[in-house]
Formats: structure tokens, sequence, C-alpha cells
């Protein structure tokens, strides 16, 4: 791998170090944990200006936590720590991070770290877009103090997010539903291992009369430059009891709501209809689950 302008490795004991070392290096440095994507990001051509790498494993952020408001997940926390949470194996609304984890293989889950994977901001992830269809919310620290930035508003781009020149991340926050509420992931890939062609990640919530009280329908993969909130889809979930038949309108819906790109791994019209297949499928998903 190469970084051709890297002067330091660096690895603090404490987030004042992280500060300083973000303040000396300002863009010229990289937040590491896991390091699962270095090679993606340095394979095409995103490191060369890189001058430091700054590793926050031992900050003591791989805390999972689960309490009434909901669950707090330190940056630093490993996938393979967060699949064996009683509460994404078991728990009906985080079934899309149960969903998206199936996905990684066993080397990937060992090293990935949630922080790393929201951060990295690729549109193409699987686990980032289960935590937006769940409102999660993305705390960052800075020299200022902590902010808390709404996973739907977090990515800006590709490879790039709201976060400013300084801060770095230390916490994902899952808020706990007020009600019934079950949420489902979906993917096409080439194959096991394989980034997303297309993703679909979605959440009901269902009142005491079995009415859908509110929705969210994402899509990532190759539908944009970022994972994207599929409003008109939702709209046509809420406020009506959930049928096969509501669940495949939503899915034409979310198809109509996008305008994916082609290239080398499938073209721009079989990205559509997959919208509407994996949107279809994991509301499907939901709705079971809901009823188990």
């Amino acid at each position: 791998m190469a970084l051709p302008k890297l002067r330091e490795f660096i690895t603090p004991a404490d987030a004042q170090g992280v500060l300083n070392a973000l303040r000396n290096y300002q863009d010229r440095a990289l937040i590491v944990a896991g390091g699962t994507f270095l090679h993606g990001l340095e394979s095409r051509g995103l490191l060369t200006h890189v001058e430091a790498l700054i590793d926050i494993q031992r900050l003591g952020l791989d805390y999972l936590e689960s309490g009434k408001d909901g669950l707090k997940l330190g940056a630093t926390a490993l996938f393979a720590d967060l699949e064996t949470m009683p509460e994404i194996r078991n728990d009906p609304w985080l079934g899309a991070i149960k969903d998206a984890l199936v996905f990684p293989p066993v080397q990937v889950k060992n090293a990935a770290t949630i922080g790393g994977s929201v951060a990295a901001s690729c549109p193409f992830f699987d686990v980032p877009i289960s935590f937006m269809c769940l409102d999660g919310v993305v705390k960052c620290r800075g020299s200022s103090g902590m902010r808390d930035i709404p996973m739907q508003e977090f990515f800006t781009g590709l490879f790039a997010n709201a976060m400013e020149n300084g801060e770095f991340m230390v916490e994902l926050a899952i808020p706990r539903p007020r009600t019934r509420s079950a949420s489902a992931f979906m993917k096409v890939e080439t194959n096991a291992n394989d980034l997303a062609i297309l993703n679909a990640a979605v959440r009901i919530d269902v009142d005491e009369s079995g009415t859908c009280s509110d929705a969210r329908v994402i899509a990532g993969g190759g539908v944009g430059e970022t994972p994207i909130r599929l409003s008109d889809a939702e709209q046509v979930l809420v406020r009506q009891r959930l049928t096969p038949e509501i669940c495949a309108r939503a899915g034409l819906s979310a198809k109509g709501s996008v305008n994916p790109i082609s290239d080398h791994r499938a073209s721009a019209a079989y990205r559509s209809e997959m919208t509407r297949v994996m949107v279809n499928r994991a509301l499907r998903q939901a709705l079971d689950r809901l009823r188990q």
C-alpha cells in the first residue's frame, strides 16, 4: 500500500491527543481503527495527501450499551461484538442491523469497527444503511466539544461527510422506538464478499390498531454518491394497514425515486428494478418480524 507522504502513525491515549494531532495535521490526517477500508481508499488514489494516521483504539470507545433510550455504540466497537448483542440477535426493531451483519466475511467482522464503517462514507457499505433506517445519530468530538449529526444528514458525497476538520466520531446512538417496530435489510451483490450493487434498509412502526405510523426506506449501492432516503415510498406505507400489496406499491414507488448509475457491475435499469425488488422484500421481512 502506497502512502507516499506518510510521516507519522500516532496512537493517542486520550481524546485530547487525537484533537492535538488533528490540529497539527488538519486535512492531512486520517483517523483509523480497524483499517479494513484503507486499501480501498488507497487504490482509488484518495490517500496520496495523508501525512499522519491516527489510531484511536486506545480511547476506550469499544463499548456497546443498551438502555431505555436505545443503543450507544462506541466508534471502535467491532462488527463481531455487535453481532453477538442479544438485542441485535432478537429484537425485531434492530433486524436491519442483524441482516446487514450477515454479509461481511469473518475476517472483516473481527477487524471492522462501527465508527469506521460510518465515517468512511462509502455508499456501497451495508451496515451504515441499517443504522440510517433506524435514525442513528453520529456523535463526534472536536475542539469545541461534542456535536450530534443525524445520519440522514451525515453523508454529503462520495467518501465525504458532515464532520468538520478537527472532529472525529466517538459514538453512534440509535434511539429506541416508542411503538411496535421492525426493520430489515436486503442486498444484491456479485458474491458473498462483494460491495453492494444495490442495497436497501427499511423500518416500519405500527400503532395499537396495526396501522403504520411511521416508516423509513433507505437505498444504497449504486443509486448515488450517498445513500438515499426514499420519502415517497415511505408515504405509501404511512397511515396504512400493511399488507403484501402495500409493500409492493412502496417498492414500485422506490423504483421511481432513484436515478442509479451504470457501471461494469450493473446497468442503471437493473439497479432501478432491484430497488423495487429489494425494498419490497425488505418490507415483507420487517412485516413478518412484526407478526412474530
